[in-house]
């Protein structure tokens, strides 16, 4: 079914237990009786078809995750992993009671789970610090990935991330999940096929422009590292005093190489990615301009503008985008509605309004594609490309000036402070 990871020496898969406990039966003629559920009977997915998944971090946005997840019939969940023993006692009670059975397995160092070579997928909703290098390592493991946003720190993690995701051969799906929804989809089709006529400018919300570096808070007692394990919460971030405030947040902490990245590398990663989509997944932008009366405009290599906006939007929802072209345009939101400059943008068509941010549609997508190796929407080269972006607008942010990046090497040119902003060095002993 997919690319697995070979066992360790001396360790049977759990696909290489039940063939080999087939062959066994067959040679010694004895009568077995076996579940309905391992054959596939009264509607159970047969084992071979089953996506045995573990999760990573699963806190707030990762248990919506988990129960997309837990909705196809498809996925075993099999392991939990998290630095927090309270979190992997909920799942587990979560998985056990959904597979009616007391199976799900609880690690505090997501290497044991990564070690397992019956898992073939992993969901990543750790805190933002550990989301690129732990999918590498994910990924360097045999594992395909569906890994929460930001999915990288940096453009220089941005970029090793892409490469070692292609090396792998890993199905990678970032938590973009707007691009299987069908009126954000229909809108950037418009766009992508030249309905609009050329493209001249995409605009993206950012929830914010503001760019600054992550601090200390005030240093507390450690605690029992089998209940809170802080050195493993913190990984490749920078060492810092125990904080509980710090640890509980964790949705917010180092996002984006020692900048907290704000709305443009948060919730304005979703709109970028919509707008990268709209221009053909192209690679980023070349110039970033620093905010201007609530505009941070960017412009890539054939002059077609991608601006984030604060205001001035039509009241659909959150993550609103809208591309213009010279013969017409496109504005959608989280409402699930579109609003057109024309009608016959539509063609006749009926686009499906589902408002709201769902994501089980791209949970299905990753997991077809896990299973026929396939590129899925919210693949590593558009995630990329995506977060590019948002990392060279936060570094114009942050310095308060435009910089111009050098597609050839991703690097500013001619710009010592933004180069110096492109990566950051990690706490031993993580490497990318």
């Amino acid at each position: 079914m997919s690319r697995k990871q070979e066992p360790r020496e001396g360790r049977v898969s759990r696909r290489g237990f039940l063939g080999r406990t087939a062959a066994a039966g067959a040679a010694a003629a004895a009568p077995t009786i076996i579940p309905s559920s391992a054959l596939g009977l009264d509607g159970a997915v047969p084992p071979s078809e089953r996506v045995v998944v573990g999760g990573i971090g699963i806190g707030n946005r990762g248990s919506y995750d988990l129960s997309c997840f837990l909705q196809q019939p498809d996925v075993q969940f099999a392991a939990i992993c998290d630095v927090k023993e309270a979190r992997r006692l909920a799942v587990k009670k979560t998985a056990d009671e959904h597979h009616g059975n007391q199976n799900c397995a609880m690690y505090g160092d997501f290497r044991e789970l990564l070690d397992r070579g019956d898992i073939d997928a992993v969901l990543i909703a750790t805190g933002p610090n550990w989301h690129g290098l732990m999918s590498m390592l994910a990924a360097k493991a045999g594992k395909d990935i569906y890994c929460e946003k930001p999915c990288t720190k940096n453009i220089a993690e941005t970029l090793v991330h892409r490469d070692t995701m292609r090396r792998c051969g890993t199905v990678f799906q970032a938590g973009t999940q707007r691009r299987n929804l069908p009126h954000f989809a229909f809108a950037c089709e418009l766009a992508r096929t030249g309905r609009l006529g050329t493209v001249k400018r995409v605009y993206a919300h950012p929830a914010g422009m503001k760019a600054m570096t992550s601090g200390w808070l005030p240093e507390e007692p450690l605690p029992n590292p089998k209940q809170d394990d802080w050195d493993l919460y913190l990984g490749p971030a920078a060492w810092r005093p125990f904080n509980a405030k710090t640890m509980k947040d964790g949705f917010n902490f180092e996002k984006g190489g020692g900048l907290v990245g704000g709305g443009v590398l948060e919730w304005g990663s979703h709109c970028v990615d919509l707008c990268q989509w709209a221009v053909n997944d192209q690679p980023p932008p070349v110039l970033y301009n620093p905010p201007k009366d609530g505009e941070l405009v960017t412009r890539y290599d054939d002059g077609t503008e991608l601006i984030f906006r604060e205001k001035g939007w039509i009241p659909l929802g959150s993550c609103p985008v809208r591309f213009e072209g010279e013969t017409g345009w496109v504005e959608a939101g989280d409402s699930g509605k579109l609003v057109l400059s024309s009608p016959e943008l539509l063609a006749g068509r009926t686009v499906e309004e589902i408002g709201g941010y769902p994501a089980t549609f791209h949970v299905r997508d990753f997991l077809d594609c896990v299973k026929t190796r396939g590129k899925p929407k919210g693949n590593a080269e558009a995630a990329c490309n995506a977060h590019l972006a948002c990392h060279a607008a936060n570094v114009a942010i942050f310095l308060g000036r435009p910089v111009k990046l050098d597609l050839a090497t991703y690097r500013f040119i001619d710009d010592d402070a933004a180069n110096r902003l492109r990566s950051e060095a990690l706490r031993e002993p993580w490497r990318l």
